[in-house]
């Protein structure tokens, strides 16, 4: 009798096992479509590369297609369809506009499509990872005003508006409110998220504010572009700080220039996480929470020696 139940109990937890993998193999991850902003900055080469890892991991063998919106609407749009045609699994998406692109979205579920938002909110989204970019904001300009004793004119360098951006800037505003000596002198130009951009808005800056003691810059290619500027004009004791913690704001801290702290990002992560809700959510496991906010940490002169950095897989 016993040998009986026990042989019964075995079946079962074969059956069960057996159940669980025809499960798991129900949705085999073969195609991720992956659309970011510029392909031209390394922080969205890194979560291009992020994903693609943790996809090999799933599957060797899966087609993984990166491409660059450059920040146009119609062109993410374009390439959502193209993704749908090629009956991709799974897209991750870093949103043009958190809004605008929800028809898009609505179309690649639709068609039976996993879409997980990445960096930036994206409307109709299965689920977001990005970082928390409301604390990034904080951190670098707590950190700008400590440094500037509470008291200066600063210009908050801004980009395009998606909600990372919105947030970091939103982030830095609460922080310099509580500087009543804090005077920011312009806080809406977009400078495009690039070097170039960041470069010509602080052309402008210096041309148009005889006195300018710091800037936030909403990610690190424009911080470097504004240091460029800074020196081409030969101004000085100029606090920079910025949001990304990339591998050109490390050599950046470690060097002589005006840039003195980034809220770091950690793409590789965030990437590799989205991958691996989105293909969770293909095989019917929600994640706890839909947005999933990873933290930042304020990388400074003082402590860039230490800091782990994110051109490579932790």
């Amino acid at each position: 009798m016993r040998k009986k139940k026990l042989l019964a109990s075995v079946a079962l937890a074969l059956g069960f096992t057996m159940s669980l993998s025809a499960h798991a193999a129900d949705k085999p991850l073969k195609a991720i479509g992956i659309t970011v902003g510029s392909l031209g900055n390394p922080y969205f080469v890194t979560i291009a590369k992020g994903a693609e890892a943790k996809a090999k991991t799933i599957n060797p063998n899966v087609k993984v297609t990166s491409v660059s919106s450059d920040y146009d609407m119609n062109k993410q749009f374009t390439q959502i369809d193209n993704f749908i045609s090629a009956h991709v699994d799974m897209i991750l998406i870093n949103a043009v506009d958190p809004k605008a692109i929800e028809p898009a979205i609505k179309k690649a579920k639709a068609a039976g499509i996993v879409v997980v938002a990445v960096d930036v909110a994206a409307a109709g989204a299965d689920a977001t990872v990005q970082t928390n970019n409301v604390q990034a904001g904080e951190l670098a300009c707590d950190y700008l005003a400590k440094k500037l004793n509470g008291k200066g004119n600063v210009v908050i360098e801004n980009g395009p508006q998606v909600s990372a951006v919105i947030d970091r800037v939103n982030g830095c505003k609460t922080v310099l409110a509580k500087n009543p000596g804090i005077k920011v002198l312009s806080d809406d130009q977009d400078a495009k998220g690039s070097r170039e951009g960041g470069m010509n808005a602080m052309q402008g800056y210096l041309t148009r504010f005889p006195k300018l003691d710091g800037v936030f810059a909403i990610n690190d290619p424009q911080a470097i572009g504004t240091d460029l500027a800074a020196k081409q004009l030969q101004r000085k004791n100029i606090v920079i700080t910025s949001v990304d913690g990339a591998p050109d704001i490390e050599t950046a801290l470690k060097s002589d220039t005006l840039v003195q702290a980034s809220a770091s990002q950690d793409p590789w992560s965030m990437a590799q996480q989205a991958v691996s809700v989105g293909y969770g959510l293909m095989n019917g496991q929600k994640p706890s929470s839909t947005m999933i906010l990873m933290p930042s940490t304020l990388v400074t002169r003082e402590n860039v020696g230490s800091y782990k950095g994110w051109s490579s897989p932790h």
